[in-house]
């Protein structure tokens, strides 16, 4: 339990002053402010692969989850944490977690992302930039840099963007880890998030100090 704290408070989220709240869009990366740990998973609408309409709490269901938030398969960075998270993917199912991963890329790019890294696990698109907002982590981009990546073939919807984060939601679908950094080159490596989720599986977060 010691070893899993230290890792914890070693990539630990970072603080930013409260400059908006979740729902909000912020005016910039280190001023998100993440949804609070312990509170229930807001509902969101999202599309599927296939184009079809639904929702984040359809798509999380009762299930607990690994809920992964990606700034699109034009990252690199992404790319590079998605196809990390594969190599824990087994373990993790092995503690009853599905991995979904969320990004405002719409269906077509999205699938194709999928297809080119291989990818087992859900991904969904929130090309309507809701579950980014709600999730407390969507940012509006400087004019500048959304003219660069314009320039480069991306179209930010709205110019606002997620900060990456992961968060991890139980069974009862409240929000027990989260973890996002405005660096988006910074990201959580796969294996803090299973020791995570094993510590949530095995209840080791709720505390139980020995009566005297």
């Amino acid at each position: 339990m010691r070893k899993f704290m230290f890792i914890l408070a070693a990539f630990v989220a970072f603080s930013a002053p409260l400059a908006n709240a979740a729902g909000d869009i912020a005016g910039s990366e280190k001023q998100i402010v993440p949804i609070l740990l312990g509170t229930a998973l807001p509902d969101a609408p999202l599309r599927t692969l296939e184009g079809e309409r639904t929702t984040l709490h359809s798509v999380v269901g009762h299930e607990p989850t690994v809920l992964v938030f990606f700034r699109g398969g034009w990252c690199p960075y992404c790319n590079l944490q998605l196809s990390e998270l594969r190599k824990v993917e087994a373990d993790l199912k092995k503690l009853g977690y599905q991995i979904v991963a969320v990004s405002p890329d719409n269906p077509d790019r999205l699938r194709k992302t999928k297809e080119d890294q291989g990818l087992k696990y859900k991904l969904v698109a929130d090309d309507g930039i809701a579950a980014i907002s709600a999730m407390g982590i969507a940012y509006k981009m400087k004019e500048e840099t959304l003219r660069q990546y314009e320039q480069a073939g991306v179209k930010p919807t709205q110019g606002v963007l997620p900060v990456p984060a992961v968060f991890i939601v139980d069974g009862s679908g409240e929000i027990q880890f989260s973890y996002a950094h405005p660096d988006f080159r910074v990201r959580v490596p796969a294996q803090v998030v299973l020791a995570a989720a094993r510590a949530i599986a095995q209840h080791q977060h709720k505390l139980q100090p020995k009566a005297e």
